[in-house]
């Protein structure tokens, strides 16, 4: 039978000359009353070790207080991405550290292609996931942008100069697209017109800075959170999840980030057909 110890992030503190207190994993200090039971049998209960046989009532409902308050636990901490796959494309050197960040929450991760995208709609617990070091090509997210319609979660980031754009984690009906985020960047700016043609290719060479080894970290990190915060389940119709309306950039220059809220673009009804009927 396993026995509770202290939640991950938890801890007791011994303070001299008074009663121990409960350290949060949010770090909040909470005084413990132990009533009748020395202090030390409480930390020997709660910590590794054999702890008291057997326990009496006492210290029994101190941890049940512990436990029910979600300061012990009885099992070990699972990772929060198990029994989420996760499906990577782009270039390697994002790909590459997100899928060890990945792996190491528990995601099962595998390569992907373009050609994979269109057979993963439908397909619960999985997250698409694709790192572009360069502008977007037009028409290459159109497939991807279908995904979330069908309960498959899709997260990207793409480069234009010097700055990295993580676009909001999709992963149900009416959540933000591609196709979103470029009307809304669009309707942002009064160069509307020299964006677009940035977008479509009508630019100079690529001059970089492409990511280093420390923001490409940086990088790989904030998309694992991402990942994590969809593993941990769908908000109530109407909550906000950062993730979802989220869109950050990353200055390769200095590694700032800076958060823009976006929401998706409603679809609006096609402009009427001017009569064909002729005029007196």
């Amino acid at each position: 039978m396993n026995r509770s110890r202290l939640a991950p992030g938890a801890g007791i503190v011994t303070v001299p000359g008074g009663l121990p207190v409960l350290r949060t994993a949010e770090g909040e200090f909470l005084r413990i009353d132990t009533g009748g039971t020395d202090p030390g049998e409480l930390v020997a209960r709660l910590t590794p070790g054999e702890g008291v046989h057997p326990d009496p009532a006492e210290l029994v409902r101190l941890v049940t207080a512990f436990e029910e308050a979600g300061h012990a636990v009885t099992e070990p901490r699972r990772p929060p991405l198990t029994g989420r796959t996760v499906h990577l494309l782009g270039d390697p050197l994002l790909t590459e550290p997100l899928s060890r960040f990945a792996a190491a929450e528990g995601a099962e991760v595998h390569p992907a292609t373009a050609d994979d995208v269109a057979g993963l709609a439908g397909r619960r617990d999985t997250a698409v996931v694709w790192c572009l070091d360069s502008p977007v090509p037009d028409g290459l997210w159109d497939t991807a942008d279908r995904l979330p319609a069908r309960h498959t979660a899709w997260l990207r980031c793409h480069r234009e100069g010097a700055h990295t754009w993580i676009e909001p984690l999709a992963s149900a009906p009416g959540d933000v697209t591609a196709a979103h985020v470029r009307r809304r960047r669009l309707a942002a700016t009064a160069a509307h017109r020299e964006l677009a043609a940035y977008w479509a290719g009508h630019r100079t060479p690529d001059t970089g800075p492409h990511p280093t080894e420390p923001s490409a970290a940086l990088i790989a990190a904030l998309l694992t959170a991402d990942l994590i915060t969809w593993a941990n389940g769908e908000p109530p119709r109407g909550a906000a999840l950062p993730a979802r309306r989220r869109l950050r950039r990353i200055d390769l220059r200095d590694l700032t980030v800076t958060e823009h809220p976006v929401l998706p673009v409603p679809e609006v009804a096609p402009l009427p057909v001017p009569s064909a009927r002729a005029t007196a």
